[in-house]
């Protein structure tokens, strides 16, 4: 199954330049991010928000998540930006070096910045404990194309749950599911507090989140827990586990077109804005965050070219507009150490 979803990577990349061919030549920014009520969405729009007190302008794309956005930054025109979970990341890697197809999906993909750890909801009814028990059930696993797709099936194929009945339904539409009986459980990766479980009047008597332990699941993924009251049907904490969110970008070449000469420097731009910006970030963007640090790159994966020159003490963002700032010479030392190539 691991193999099958990784190859998936190139059959988009593929479809994605056979609709981009005859895309208009204008410039443009976009940033690939995913559902209308997900965190990598808020994340995009905090991002876009930032550029526009420098007078850039930053267009936020919904998606089908972390596959698509990774293919896309490859293949999808005007695309600089995309978010991406670390799993996604770490079997790419793993599977790279046999692998001719996702070679050529991954060439010229480049880390920007990490972002925050991703809980692994799993909300399921009350009669289910454990992630074990989702045996036999009929459990929601995402959207194909998704980063909750990729996760959930790569969860349930190391916990060898080889029975439970796999559905393709995105969170916004497996919840209604969930509530009318119609499915058993379902997967949903995203940033803690999700909105989707915010905004829902979600009867704590009859579902819950479930508790994620497994011994299997900890050489993949990262201990957490969700504090009690996060979730208005959730009075006590719960442990699960968590992935890393990385923003990922292409490593542009300036001297060979336009096109790629005005890219790099909106890499370069988004940079500078996102560390000099991140104190305001924090203050004024979703919760999460609070919890990023931008030095804790995903082992094995390089750091694009045009990001670094971003972050070079002597670079200027080519703002329309004044841009935010702050006093992160300390910081910017230790990121450029971090991110050296």
């Amino acid at each position: 199954m691991f193999h099958q979803i990784l190859k998936r990577i190139a059959l988009v990349a593929a479809s994605l330049f056979a609709a981009n061919i005859a895309m208009a030549d204008s410039f443009e920014r976009n940033i690939m991010t995913g559902g209308p009520t997900g965190t990598y969405i808020q994340f995009g729009r905090d991002i876009a928000a930032l550029g526009k007190t420098c007078g850039l302008n930053l267009n936020v794309v919904e998606s089908a998540g972390s596959l698509e956005n990774f293919s896309a930054l490859r293949n999808r025109r005007n695309t600089q930006f995309g978010i991406v979970q670390s799993d996604v990341l770490e079997y790419l890697k793993t599977y790279e070096a046999h692998d001719a197809q996702i070679q050529q999906a991954v060439r010229g993909v480049r880390i920007m910045f990490p972002l925050y750890n991703e809980e692994i909801h799993i909300l399921a009814r009350r009669d289910i404990a454990d992630i074990r028990d989702l045996a036999g059930r009929r459990v929601a696993i995402g959207k194909v194309d998704s980063g909750t797709y990729l996760t959930a099936s790569l969860m349930l194929d190391i916990l060898g749950i080889k029975d439970a009945q796999r559905l393709e339904y995105t969170q916004d539409q497996a919840l209604p599911l969930l509530e009318q009986g119609e499915i058993d459980a379902f997967f949903y990766v995203a940033g803690a507090p999700a909105s989707l479980f915010v905004k829902n009047n979600i009867d704590a008597s009859r579902f819950h989140l479930l508790p994620i332990r497994d011994e299997a699941l900890m050489r993949t993924y990262t201990p957490t827990t969700i504090p009690a009251g996060t979730y208005s049907f959730q009075n006590e904490p719960v442990s699960l586990v968590s992935v890393k969110a990385v923003l990922m970008t292409f490593e542009y070449e300036p001297g060979k077109n336009a096109y790629h000469r005005e890219s790099c420097r909106s890499v370069s731009d988004f940079s500078r804005l996102i560390l000099d910006g991140l104190e305001r970030l924090q203050g004024d963007g979703h919760p999460k965050w609070k919890q990023v640090n931008l030095t804790a790159v995903p082992p094995g994966w390089r750091v694009g070219a045009c990001v670094r020159q971003g972050l070079e003490s002597d670079y200027k963002p080519t703002c329309v507009a004044a841009p935010v700032s702050s006093n992160n010479e300390q910081y910017l030392d230790l990121l450029k150490q971090r991110l050296k190539p």
